[in-house]
């Protein structure tokens, strides 16, 4: 009987829940898969979107992992600088065949040196801190790069979880888990991009997380000067 093929989560507070329930379902069908979802500790997280998720495993006890995906969420900032998470997404970086992120979660494998030199997806309004991790932001909702994947904003987790179990176990296999969760995407509006937004819809996203930016950037500038310091 062959190993389980390890699928690990990085799980924190204010996880974006989407950008961990979307590949975790799609990918916890991908035949011999087993899902953890990492933490420091076994506790309920709050997610962004107020109920609370449970880790299955401590960053202790994690296995090593195939596959190491971080997703994002505003909580992204708070573990930029995180001791704990870094030596983890580190440690687990350097071995598993694949390395993945899902949203601004890119950050958080850029912050642990893992995606330098790489190409990277990302949500479109965390995109341009990329180049501050030595990474190469690209506006598509799915990118590789050697064994690096990485969805962009929040749903297109979804489309690179299809991507990567299609590469695990073959793409009729994939197709055969896209059937099985309905994946048959007919947007009802067409506002799901900035250029298919708008400017002036743009404007107002950004203008509402506007009071934010000083101290995301301000940890987005500390792990970078970190990460040249560790190099």
């Amino acid at each position: 009987m062959t190993n389980a093929l390890q699928i690990g989560f990085l799980v924190f507070p204010k996880v974006t829940q989407l950008d961990l329930m979307g590949p975790a379902q799609v990918l916890s069908r991908v035949p011999g898969a087993k899902v953890h979802l990492a933490w420091k500790a076994i506790e309920p997280l709050v997610t962004d979107v107020g109920f609370s998720v449970n880790p299955t495993v401590t960053f202790a006890e994690c296995p090593q992992l195939d596959v190491l995906c971080v997703p994002g969420g505003f909580g992204v900032v708070e573990q930029l600088n995180d001791a704990v998470t870094m030596e983890f997404l580190r440690g687990q970086g350097r071995t598993a065949r694949y390395v993945t992120s899902v949203c601004n979660g890119s950050l958080l494998l850029g912050a642990a040196g893992l995606i330098q030199g790489y190409k990277s997806a990302c949500h479109w309004m965390w995109r341009h801190y990329l180049p501050q991790f030595g990474a190469e932001p690209v506006a598509a909702r799915v990118v590789r790069d050697r064994n690096r994947l990485s969805g962009g904003g929040v749903t297109s987790g979804i489309d690179f979880a299809f991507t990567l179990a299609a590469e695990l176990a073959g793409e009729e296999a994939a197709r055969m888990i896209q059937l099985g969760l309905e994946y048959d995407p007919q947007p009802p509006l067409d506002s799901g991009s900035p250029d298919k937004a708008g400017p002036e819809r743009v404007a107002r996203a950004r203008a509402a997380g506007e009071s934010s930016l000083p101290h995301i950037e301000a940890q987005i500038a500390q792990a970078a000067r970190r990460l040249l310091l560790e190099a």
